[in-house]
């Protein structure tokens, strides 16, 4: 559920109109619900309550700075994924003993930060990266927690670019290798591997890909001579973006946690776009109706495929509604593609899509836009990138100003001569 309702054919966030936001900041944005966040959270909170796991909101769903102090401030850890991750975890105060560290491609220098800041947990993804690790942990006289992240070779049930558990996806090491690295823990002096660490894919909307991976995962545990004290079931959980039919929180625990019965482990969860997904939508204008050959139509809107990536890159369905209703119900619909102003044919919305009449100056809302949105949004076509807002209850705050063009330059140079 979200907090995203019509009040007399007007869109509301909680409980301002999202007209009334447009009206006062212009188009495009991101606009998230501060209650949506909290609610999704809960649900996780309540549903593994009684084995208290640690949560760790994925920031590479959505790092905006006041969408993560709401969620530390309910106690939320943070799964990061680079430099900058930690960085933003760090200055919205997130304590360090609640961050893990995920990534296939750590850097020297990201490594050396976040031993330096004294995170909880690396989650391991190859033999290069551990004797890394160790290496420089050693250099600064520290020991520091390890996870190793296996590759389960289990089939997710999701988009292929969003899978991640199979053995010909980048991420993690086969059961073998890991068994061998658990196995000469004695050869790394600066590290304590003590923790597994498993993540199959995203946007998983069925049960038994994650009960697959995790009796796979504690087979492997229980082959091991050394205890586990970390077990790290990572994310994925799917979300509403059309017809899905996912798991709810208590529906996904209620398959989990009989299998962790009698497990001395601490839990870690990774979720990201279960949180963040519904919370936020991106608001955009209608700037041209174009009738093309063959009875095209185009709804040309003013946010493209640099703002929301996801429909261009994956496919992804996202609804589109109307902002403000028409007084009268029309039951008329026109098959449409709602574009972009990017000068690619991949800048899309939606396609084909059964749209309701609507004119020049219209407001659309693209649902489900609170995960991987603003954060896979990009410069292209130097288009500055857009506004976020954060309502909560009855008022509106800017959450991250949009780009000026003057932005799109700051950081570049001309040589002296050109």
């Amino acid at each position: 559920m979200h907090r995203f309702k019509y009040k007399k054919n007007h869109l509301f966030c909680e409980d301002v109109s999202v007209d009334r936001i447009a009206a006062a900041h212009g188009t495009p944005f991101y606009l998230y619900s501060h209650g949506t966040l909290i609610d999704h959270y809960i649900k996780i909170e309540k549903a593994f309550k009684s084995i208290k796991p640690l949560i760790c909101f994925s920031m590479k769903a959505n790092s905006n700075l006041a969408v993560l102090k709401t969620l530390i401030k309910c106690g939320s850890g943070l799964d990061i994924v680079s430099g900058g991750e930690l960085y933003k975890a760090l200055r919205v105060g997130c304590p360090s003993n609640r961050i893990v560290y995920a990534s296939v491609g750590k850097r020297p220098d990201e490594i050396e930060e976040a031993i330096r800041k004294k995170i909880f947990l690396f989650n391991v993804e190859s033999m290069p990266e551990l004797n890394r690790i160790n290496a420089i942990a050693g250099r600064m006289r520290k020991r520091v927690n390890l996870a190793i992240r296996l590759n389960p070779d289990i089939e997710a049930k999701t988009h292929n670019y969003i899978t991640t558990g199979k053995s010909e996806n980048k991420f993690g090491v086969g059961y073998k290798r890991a068994y061998q690295m658990f196995k000469d823990q004695a050869k790394y002096k600066n590290v304590k591997i003590c923790g597994v660490h498993i993540h199959i894919g995203s946007q998983i909307t069925q049960a038994s890909p994650f009960v697959n991976a995790i009796k796979k995962t504690l087979e492997f545990m229980d082959s091991l001579d050394t205890g586990i004290e970390y077990f790290n079931i990572g994310g994925g959980m799917g979300i509403v973006y059309a017809n899905e039919r996912p798991n709810t929180a208590q529906q996904f625990a209620d398959s989990v946690l009989p299998l962790l019965k009698g497990r001395t482990f601490k839990l870690i969860l990774e979720p990201g776009r279960f949180i963040a997904g519904n919370s936020g939508i991106l608001v955009t204008r209608v700037v041209y109706i174009k009738r093309g050959s063959h009875g095209k139509n185009f709804i040309i809107v003013d946010a493209g495929m640099n703002d929301l990536l996801r429909p261009s890159l994956y496919g992804a369905h996202h609804e589109i509604v109307q902002v403000n209703k028409p007084g009268r119900v029309i039951h008329r619909r026109i098959r449409s593609d709602v574009v972009g102003p990017i000068c690619e044919s991949g800048d899309f919305l939606a396609k084909n899509r059964p749209m309701p009449v609507v004119e020049e100056g219209d407001l659309l809302a693209i649902m489900g836009a609170g995960a991987y949105g603003f954060t896979m949004s990009s410069n292209y076509n130097s288009r500055p990138r857009i506004r976020e807002i954060l309502v909560v209850k009855d008022r509106a705050y800017i959450v991250r100003e949009k780009e000026t063009y003057h932005d799109l330059i700051r950081h570049e140079r001309i040589p002296f001569g050109l």
